[in-house]
Order: structure tokens, then C-alpha cells, then sequence
């Protein structure tokens, strides 16, 4: 699983919702978002029992940040107008959409922090993960040093102009991240399991990225 460089870290819970083959996604994103929003439902239950809320990023193709940093009862919240999202609190979880664009996680073991960032081309070239590394050294003292950066499955070359994953990789290597992932999956290039905004013409479903923490004992 191209999450494991994550999962394996003690206290930290990665996790990917790929295509639901089951599911009706063909419609706009509203459409797909609300058949698919009982299966994610199931989904984080069951792997996210103790979460006390879900924060979603609005993604609106930018390079903001929501820093969360007071617990929450609220189930679900929604921050307008980022594509990115950080904490360093258990309980709260972190999840992003993706259909073509990467979805970028990163974990830092010694200050105990996280963000899920979506990045794509236009998040890329603002350098969404620049900002997010920056932002977590400034908010929860992390290093880029001590990061575990992991890449999800993303549209790449031949299916796109643009290589966000290369990218991204060069962005994280002038950063200085410690550890960087690439899942080196092309998202447009098997539709039994993933979405392909570009391939299915907006026609379709999101993967779902998610990311939490538990708490340490």
C-alpha cells in the first residue's frame, strides 16, 4: 500500500478511498459526491471510530492553508477557499477529494503533525507543499528534515501535459524533506480503480484522502 511509509509511523492514520466501481458517479461532482457520501460514510466509521470531526478542504485550485488547531465537536466542517489542511491535534480528521489532481500527505514523527494538502497543476505551480512545510515548521516547530511526505496516485504523462507527481518531487527535494513517496500511479490510466476527471470528461466519482492521528499514550 503506497500509504505505508505513513501508516507504519506509530500514532499516525493514513488511509485512501479508491473508485467504487458499485457506486453511480455519472454526473457533475455534486451528483457524484452525494450517491458516494453513504460508502465514505461506511468507510471512515469504520476506520476512524473515535474521530470527533472530519475537516474537507473546499478546493478551490489555490495554495492556502487551514490550520486547525482547537478540537471541534462539529461532525463535518468545510474551510472555504484552501486545498490544504494541518493540525497537529488527534481526533480531527484531514480529507481531500481527488480525481486527476495528487493529494500530498505528510507526517511529522518528533512534533506530531500532519497536513493533507490537494495539489494540482495550478496548486503545484503555487507550490501548495512549499507553503504547508513552511506553515508547519511556523505553527508546530517541524523540521522538513524529519517530514514523511507521501504522493496518492495523480494523472501523469502520457494522459497530461503537465507532470504534477515530477513536480512535486523536485519541490520536495529543494525543500528538504526527509523522506518523500511517490505512489507512482496514474490515475487516468486504470479507471476499474481510480477516477479520471479528464479521461471521464468531469463525468465522474473522487477518490477520497484522509489522515488522522491517534492519540499518544
Amino acid at each position: 500500500m503506497f500509504l505505508n511509509p505513513i501508516s507504519d509511523l506509530s500514532g499516525f492514520h493514513p488511509h485512501w478511498i479508491p473508485r467504487l466501481n458499485e457506486v453511480d458517479v455519472f454526473g457533475d461532482r455534486d451528483f457524484a459526491l452525494r450517491n458516494l457520501g453513504p460508502s465514505h460514510d461506511a468507510i471512515i466509521a469504520a476506520e476512524y471510530p473515535d474521530v470527533a470531526t472530519r475537516h474537507h478542504a473546499e478546493q478551490v485550485h489555490g495554495n492556502h492553508l487551514a490550520v486547525i488547531t482547537s478540537p471541534s465537536d462539529i461532525k463535518t466542517i468545510t474551510h472555504t477557499a484552501v486545498d490544504g489542511l494541518l493540525t497537529n491535534l488527534p481526533g480531527q480528521l484531514l480529507a481531500i477529494y481527488i480525481a486527476d489532481c495528487a493529494a500530498i500527505y505528510l507526517a511529522d514523527p518528533v512534533s506530531h503533525a500532519i497536513a493533507l494538502l490537494h495539489s494540482g497543476k495550478k496548486g503545484t505551480e503555487e507550490n501548495i507543499l512549499g507553503n504547508a512545510v513552511s506553515t508547519m515548521k511556523s505553527e508546530f516547530g517541524s523540521e522538513p528534515a524529519n517530514l514523511v511526505c507521501v504522493l496518492s496516485p495523480c494523472i501523469r504523462p502520457p494522459h497530461y501535459e503537465v507532470n504534477i507527481a515530477s513536480m512535486i518531487r523536485q519541490q520536495a527535494t529543494a525543500l528538504g524533506i526527509g523522506h518523500f513517496h511517490d505512489s507512482c500511479e496514474n490515475t487516468a490510466a486504470d479507471l476499474t480503480r481510480h477516477y479520471s476527471y479528464r479521461m471521464e470528461k468531469g463525468q465522474t466519482g473522487r477518490m477520497l484522502a484522509l489522515l488522522g492521528m491517534h492519540t499518544l499514550s
